[in-house]
């Protein structure tokens, strides 16, 4: 307690509550280690309330996210390598910009946490022997917050931009991975099969033939499967880099930082959105994804109960119907003040919502209409009640 007044209070250099609740987190972390080792006893301060180690201040979590044009920027400027005028930049040395842009695409129109669709495997978006499906959706267990399951669509526009990943890059990091995957056999879960329509796996781990479900493995198993296909091993994960290995969170870091490097280099250039003082992160596209469809949800409960003019005629029926409840779900929300947070920006502050909605795809394929009214359909078939 006397290190935490004299970091806010007394030194010549005092900080503010958020910072000091971040050093806080880091010397909680810290003991509850020294504890589990056996290093110290007890931690030097009271848990009790009124008697904790925060400042005691809470935040108001602020939800950043773009606008289309700051989103395509983002994408394929900054990832993808290209002009501001979408022309080939000649000067662009990055690696891997179609891994990147899918990522990008598939973490916008999923609205998935980044550990979720960063350790994504092959087989949960039906991508096995060489099967290319227009959606899919995605079962989601042991990587999700709190391990609370969810399932998630993943449409047609996020599915298409995978392929130059899937047919250029992704088979020259397996094939210059094979030396290094074959060193590390004994290390990895080497897949012989796919069973149950590829929602489970066997193979060998650590000596033993063992069956997993695909849903229920957590990161660090998945980050060690590879199929054995007769022709060599090939990393089960969808994102691969160096060595066939799932990139790790600090390495999507390096790749955004990169990013947004190209983007304050071109951020002078006539056809260049206005950029925030700080750096994107993953997590403002999952921001993005649920404002953008609780503001379509929204509209389209005010259109039906507008058309019908008629009140709800259940309770379940105002359940099911309510957009925030729709978007907790999709999202994997605990609390509902999570999603609330959301409504103070239903007043859209962007241009052009509706066209924004149309056009926030890659291909022709599914808009955030699309995945809107899919999603509903979810919601409807998950509460029909039975005949």
């Amino acid at each position: 307690m006397q290190f935490r007044q004299w970091r806010r209070e007394d030194a010549e250099d005092t900080v503010a509550g958020t910072t000091w609740d971040r050093d806080a987190a880091a010397i909680v972390s810290l003991y509850k280690h020294l504890i589990r080792i056996g290093y110290v006893r007890v931690s030097p301060w009271r848990s009790s309330q009124g008697e904790s180690l925060g400042s005691g201040f809470s935040t108001d979590v602020r939800v950043r996210h773009l606008e289309l044009e700051q989103y395509l920027f983002f994408r394929d400027v900054g990832f993808g390598g290209l002009t501001p005028e979408a022309e080939l930049d000649e000067t662009f040395g990055g690696w891997r910009p179609h891994r990147n842009r899918a990522a990008a695409e598939l973490a916008l129109l999923t609205g998935m946490r980044a550990q979720e669709w960063s350790t994504l495997l092959l087989p949960e978006l039906g991508l096995m022997a060489g099967r290319r499906p227009r959606t899919a959706d995605v079962d989601l267990a042991a990587c999700a917050k709190q391990k609370r399951p969810r399932s998630v669509y993943v449409p047609v526009g996020a599915m298409e931009l995978l392929d130059p990943y899937l047919t250029i890059e992704r088979p020259e990091i397996v094939a210059k991975a094979q030396r290094t995957l074959r060193r590390r056999h004994r290390d990895l879960f080497v897949v012989q099969r796919l069973e149950a329509d590829d929602t489970r796996v066997r193979g060998v781990l650590e000596g033993r033939t063992v069956t997993r479900s695909i849903k229920d493995m957590a990161p660090d198993l998945r980050r060690v499967t590879v199929l054995e296909t007769g022709g060599g091993l090939e990393p089960l994960a969808l994102f691969i880099g160096q060595g066939g290995k799932i990139l790790t969170a600090s390495s999507w870091d390096r790749v955004r930082w990169r990013a947004w490097d190209r983007l304050t280099v071109w951020s002078t250039h006539q056809n260049s959105p206005q950029l925030p003082r700080r750096c994107w992160v993953y997590h403002d596209l999952r921001h993005t994804f649920a404002l953008r469809l609780l503001i379509f949800l929204t509209r389209e409960a005010l259109g039906d109960a507008e058309k019908q003019q008629l009140p709800m005629s259940t309770l379940l029926d105002h359940m099911t119907s309510n957009p925030l409840l729709v978007v907790q779900r999709r999202l994997g929300h605990v609390l509902p003040s999570t999603t609330y947070r959301y409504i103070r920006y239903l007043k859209d502050p962007m241009r052009e919502v509706d066209d924004a909605f149309r056009e926030w795809t890659v291909a022709d394929g599914a808009s955030y209409v699309t995945i809107a009214r899919h999603l509903l359909n979810l919601e409807e078939n998950a509460h029909a009640a039975p005949r």
